[in-house]
């Protein structure tokens, strides 16, 4: 029988977990994606080894009770265990696009909402939104039709729907209700790509201010100001990743996930929530 927790995590800046940087000409490192709304994944294997090497470095040892203890040579069995905590992916919940001449907005889509109810273990009975919902604080251009209307680089987009979205913000995230549009399913992933950070980067010459071999590269990577939810199952309670304060058990703590963390990449900070 497991414990369920869940994780939110909301970037402080680009994120991207996926291919490695290379020198190989036109190299775009792209990010990790789910496989059917094609928006930002980071895989439970990067979430594992954070934690792992957060503790590891805290309190020494906890980590092998904790995560599994590490192939010992020698021993039949490696001397491995199982991990006692358990992750699983992250996916999007709400994702920055920027809306020329308008506010930023947060948006969303159905399919997302929904593995965001399941993880969090809301009540039956909260009904996901309809594509195209938004507050009616939302900040937007009215139309004729008297419906709002906002404005994305590759076109527009009508709220056909008004609803209060204030139960669908993760509790210690800075969202507010009035930027948030929940989006359809087959929208998801254009809008998902006008969102990327994206940065091009070139590999210098060791000895002059000079490309060398012409080697030029992208990343793309999730934009600050995005957030993720992530499911954790436990088989004991008990676990504290994050230490304690002077008074109580830490529930949220600043982490660095992916790659190109020395050039500004990865730092987040993760919001637990549930049993653990």
């Amino acid at each position: 029988m497991y414990q369920k927790a869940y994780g939110i995590i909301e970037t402080l800046a680009p994120l991207h977990v996926g291919a490695s940087a290379g020198e190989e000409t036109g190299n775009l490192n792209l990010i990790f994606r789910d496989q059917f709304t094609q928006t930002g994944i980071i895989p439970g294997s990067s979430i594992r080894g954070r934690f792992r090497a957060d503790m590891r470095d805290r309190a020494a040892g906890n980590e092998q009770h904790w995560y599994g203890h590490e192939a010992v040579a020698g021993q039949e069995d490696g001397g491995t265990t199982e991990a006692i905590v358990k992750f699983e992916y992250a996916s999007i919940v709400w994702l920055p696009v920027f809306c020329p001449g308008q506010p930023i907005v947060w948006v969303t889509c159905p399919r997302l909402l929904q593995r965001y109810k399941l993880v969090t273990q809301m009540e039956a009975n909260i009904s996901i939104p309809e594509p195209y919902t938004a507050a009616r604080s939302l900040h937007a251009r009215p139309v004729e039709s008297r419906r709002k209307v906002l404005f994305f680089n590759l076109g527009f987009l009508e709220i056909e729907h008004e609803d209060s979205l204030a139960q669908w913000i993760p509790e210690g995230t800075q969202l507010k209700e009035e930027n948030l549009v929940v989006v359809a399913d087959n929208d998801i992933a254009m809008i998902h790509d006008m969102a990327l950070y994206r940065q091009s980067r070139v590999k210098l010459s060791d000895s002059e201010k000079k490309v060398e071999g012409g080697a030029f590269f992208n990343v793309e990577a999730l934009p600050e100001g995005a957030v993720m939810v992530f499911p954790i199952a436990l088989k004991e309670l008990g676990w504290r990743p994050f230490g304690k304060t002077e008074t109580a058990d830490k529930t949220a703590d600043d982490l660095y996930f992916g790659g190109l963390e020395s050039i500004g990449f990865g730092h987040c900070k993760v919001i637990l929530g549930g049993e653990y």
